[in-house]
């Protein structure tokens, strides 16, 4: 499976990111970049999906429900809460751009459970994690403490200059509730400034996987299984945008036992 995917266009649909073409079984993962007055729609079939406008201004409707204009930051930088909506299977989603504008689309399987709705920025709030370089900031779009979906976990997450993220290096790959769940994870990964990059390692404690990847601004990362901490150097901010799913919409994690003494020493 090739874990490093990089934009596809320039314009338009950049990432499409299927199970198909992801090699796994629940998600999915798309982004739009428009100009203003262009437009995106797609039909949902058997899945469930959360639209997040990372960037700009857009009108949605979803379901056959008008939500109007949506989205507030321009830069996704400026750590406003994103405008979002969820939108059911069996059903079909439409954005116009007001401005220029990235649009997300998270997808899973769907079950029907829930009706489209606008689910942010309202009731999203910037919460910290994390000590000294393990800092970081998140917006909890779409985690288990929300009811807002029926098997996707959305969140996004600042990670300041110099910092490390997911860490200390965590694993959610098996289906055995409350230990552990099985999800599957997408990282979509911003850079600021654009020229930068960071690094992120997707691994097993038996080595059978182990890949460690230079990101860059727009890069998407897959994460099947294993530990997968990410950082960024001095001088540049990262942001990257989470979309999980698997057999049960709750995410219960094993921190990597040589690095669990540093979760233990921060919560104590």
């Amino acid at each position: 499976m090739e874990l490093l995917r990089k934009p596809v266009a320039d314009r338009g649909k950049l990432h499409d990111i299927t199970p198909e073409s992801a090699g796994w079984g629940y998600v999915g993962f798309g982004l739009y970049k428009l100009a203003s007055g262009e437009r995106a729609a797609e039909v949902t079939g058997g899945r469930e999906v959360i639209l997040v406008l990372v960037e700009g201004r857009a009108r949605i409707t979803a379901a056959g429900q008008d939500f109007g204009e949506m989205g507030a930051r321009m830069s996704v930088f400026e750590r406003l809460p994103p405008a979002c909506a969820y939108v059911p299977d069996g059903s079909q989603w439409a954005a116009e751009a007001v401005t220029d504008c990235l649009l997300a689309v998270c997808s899973a399987p769907g079950s029907g459970s829930h009706a489209a709705a606008v689910i942010g920025p309202e009731g999203i709030e910037l919460v910290s994690r994390g000590k000294g370089a393990n800092t970081r900031h998140i917006h909890n779009i779409a985690m288990e403490d929300r009811d807002v979906a029926g098997s996707l976990l959305v969140t996004e997450v600042f990670t300041p200059d110099g910092n490390w993220s997911s860490w200390p290096a965590h694993r959610h790959d098996e289906d055995d509730f409350p230990r552990m769940t099985y999800l599957e994870e997408i990282y979509y990964h911003r850079i600021n400034p654009a020229q930068g990059f960071g690094f992120q390692r997707v691994f097993t404690e038996d080595g059978s996987l182990d890949e460690c990847m230079a990101v860059s601004d727009g890069d998407v990362v897959l994460v099947p299984r294993g530990h997968h901490p990410c950082g960024v150097p001095y001088g540049y901010e990262m942001y990257y945008l989470n979309v999980m799913a698997g057999p049960r919409r709750s995410w219960r994690f094993r921190n990597h036992p040589d690095h669990d003494w540093i979760f233990r020493r921060d919560a104590g």
